[in-house]
């Protein structure tokens, strides 16, 4: 829970005591006319937490989905860019520099190597894909690709062809991950 948030629970509890009080004797006959205002007092307990909340689970996938949906913004940027073994953007790329250099772009840091690449996030079967999904190929793996969407990838292909958007069927799918 972000520390200013009891600072907030706090104040608001102490405005709808304060409100609350005022209602009721504003419906109280003759209440004012009766007896002098005074202040009212107003005890607040604190709000106690008892484990830190890093962040709720609906809002961390809405920040990862749109790290994803931004990695593949700036891959799809990139489509006939030039493939160089090694490279890592960003006028050049081999197929981990692109990913590499897409979620970068996007907010995440990434390993280097499509090997390394394989072993972070969360692993995703075939048919759970989602656009920004990391996408291997062949065994051991040593291709990756970001999925877009459709069975398709965007990826830097080879030295014969720049950074392009391939059908997954036309490689050996190994294994996929979510970033």
């Amino acid at each position: 829970m972000p520390k200013h948030l009891p600072a907030l629970a706090v104040r608001a509890a102490v405005v709808t005591t304060a409100a609350a009080a005022a209602s009721v004797f504003a419906v109280l006959p003759g209440a004012a006319e009766a007896a002098p205002a005074a202040p009212v007092a107003v005890t607040v307990t604190p709000v106690v937490q008892s484990a830190p909340v890093l962040a709720e689970p609906a809002v961390a996938g809405a920040a990862a989905a749109a790290t994803r949906a931004a990695a593949v913004d700036h891959a799809m940027s990139k489509v006939g860019s030039p493939y160089r073994y090694g490279a890592s953007g960003p006028n050049a790329f081999d197929c981990s520099g692109l990913v590499s250099w897409a979620f970068k772009k996007a907010g995440k840091s990434l390993p280097r190597t499509s090997r390394a690449q394989s072993k972070v996030g969360t692993p995703v079967s075939r048919g759970e894909l989602q656009p920004g999904d990391l996408v291997f190929f062949y065994k051991p793996v040593s291709h990756v690709g970001i999925y877009i969407g459709d069975g398709k990838v965007v990826h830097a292909s080879t030295r014969k062809s720049p950074v392009k958007i391939s059908d997954m069927g036309r490689m050996k799918f190994n294994s996929a991950r979510r970033i």
